[in-house]
């Protein structure tokens, strides 16, 4: 089943629906796969699938027993230049949710959302995934809820803070990552101030989307 190609049909379909079929996937389907039938999913389930013989449509067929390796996790990240990695990165760890947060220290605001978006859906389909990662609309840092949330703390690494000091994160969900340049000193105070649990992610300064993929992995354990 390993060579039958995954393709994300939507969150809302259903065994025995027959839906449009995009032209860039019949295409790929038909004239780069040289096939018709591949598995299809979306929205946490994994379909058999068809394409149509005028390449026009998609039958839906019966539910597959591939279980959603996805998780329950939501991602806060200040954008970074590199961006498309991290999203990859994150899809394939699972998250659920990716939410961008503006920081005092971000300087990537012109990122191609719709690209990203595109991206994490092709990482969905490449990582065995049955569903495909919500990606919000920015927001502020001020807008941030700060309850059940943990934050990737660089003080760590810089020895302005024992490793004693980091909480029981084993019932929290979110987890936030700065910007290439960290988290501002007023938003540290925020975060401290608002009870966010600081996560360490070793001796080491990492690149964004690293820190990204280690800080996921410490929620999974």
């Amino acid at each position: 089943m390993k060579n039958i190609p995954r393709i994300f049909i939507g969150d809302n379909v259903k065994s025995g629906m027959k839906i449009p079929a995009e032209k860039s996937v019949a295409h790929y389907l038909a004239h780069v796969m040289r096939t018709h039938d591949f598995l299809g999913f979306g929205g946490g389930h994994e379909f058999s699938a068809r394409l149509s013989d005028d390449e026009k449509s998609i039958i839906i067929g019966d539910i597959t027993k591939h279980p959603d390796p996805s998780n329950d996790i939501t991602l806060y990240f200040a954008p970074i230049k590199r961006t498309d990695d991290l999203v990859n990165m994150a899809t394939q760890m699972g998250v659920a949710r990716i939410v961008p947060v503006i920081t005092d220290h971000t300087t990537a605001h012109h990122i191609n959302w719709e690209r990203v978006k595109k991206i994490a859906t092709e990482s969905s389909e490449q990582s065995n995934r049955n569903s495909v990662p919500e990606i919000s609309a920015p927001i502020k840092f001020s807008e941030l809820d700060m309850g059940n949330l943990c934050f990737a703390d660089e003080r760590f690494a810089y020895g302005d803070k024992p490793e004693n000091d980091c909480g029981d994160i084993r019932n929290i969900r979110n987890i936030l990552v700065g910007p290439e340049g960290g988290f501002s000193e007023s938003e540290f105070a925020a975060l401290d101030a608002a009870g966010a649990v600081p996560v360490s992610l070793g001796k080491t300064i990492l690149r964004a989307e690293l820190a990204a993929v280690i800080a996921i992995r410490k929620l999974l354990k």
